[in-house]
């Protein structure tokens, strides 16, 4: 399969078509909304793949290296047809996007989101596990809490109003394109988010060193919510309170998990039990 003859040449970093890869960094930390960058083949392919099968996701405009054209050109086949494909050379993407581009392909998407956590729960099957992140500000963290949600077969992601956003640069980059394959939704605060889970059936289940349960010891129902909370604080105590608690063994004397780490071996746990994982 070859590209189709749709390749727009940029010769200028201050062209317009190009504006929004343009200082990227700065971008991203200001935010976008709905829309977002996404880096690389991988995330690319993982963008191509949620926009056709999905429709959480459309794919505004790509900018490629022209040195990578010929090996992407399956996958900018797969693009819809009206979305704009522009080639430049090095100087040209790295003077864009303001430091030295490796990978050379970028992709500007917008996420199509629902319109909230009670419809988001809807959707879910009878069986569900999800994990609920509270106070995650941490993009490294977030991004590998969508790529164990993607590798133990989570059916989504639910973040309260002080997470960050999983559709971040970095996020999206750590996560390996799972921040665009796994559903997530933002649902208010932590207190809201257990409220309306519990109401809909879930499991909510606190990971914290201070847990009350041993993760090992627990056999979770056809509904579990993975509640994490942000690294030092943890969850707050009106939550510890409220849910059963499921703490990690581990060696006595070190500090508790990364919560990146810990959401992964609880998944784990939870998806070899709900008969989501094979040998």
């Amino acid at each position: 399969m070859t590209a189709p003859a749709r390749l727009t040449p940029v010769t200028d970093p201050a062209d317009p078509r190009i504006a929004e890869f343009t200082a990227m960094r700065d971008r991203d930390l200001a935010g976008r909304g709905n829309r977002f960058i996404a880096e690389g083949r991988v995330v690319l392919q993982a963008l191509a793949d949620a926009e056709a099968d999905h429709k959480r996701f459309v794919i505004e405009k790509v900018l490629i290296l022209e040195n990578r054209v010929a090996g992407l050109s399956e996958l900018i086949a797969q693009l819809d047809p009206d979305c704009p494909v522009y080639v430049a050379g090095r100087e040209v993407i790295d003077a864009a996007v303001g430091f030295a581009m490796h990978r050379g392909v970028l992709a500007l998407g917008r996420h199509l989101p629902v319109a909230g956590l009670r419809e988001f729960i809807s959707r879910l099957p009878e069986q569900a596990l999800l994990v609920a992140a509270c106070g995650i500000a941490n993009h490294d963290n977030i991004g590998g809490i969508f790529r164990n949600a993607g590798v133990f077969g989570a059916d989504g992601v639910v973040l309260d109003d002080s997470c960050c956003d999983p559709l971040y640069r970095k996020a999206i980059r750590v996560s390996v394109g799972a921040a665009l394959r796994v559903p997530f939704c933002r649902g208010g605060s932590i207190t809201e988010l257990v409220a309306e889970l519990s109401s809909h059936g879930f499991e909510v289940v606190g990971l914290s060193p201070r847990g009350t349960e041993a993760l090992s010891d627990f056999q979770p129902g056809r509904r579990v919510a993975l509640l994490a909370g942000t690294e030092g604080e943890g969850l707050p105590e009106e939550i510890i309170n409220r849910v059963k608690t499921l703490r990690i063994e581990q060696a006595p004397g070190l500090d508790s998990l990364n919560v990146a780490t810990a959401s992964g071996i609880a998944l784990w746990h939870a998806a070899s039990r709900m008969g989501r994982t094979s040998r």
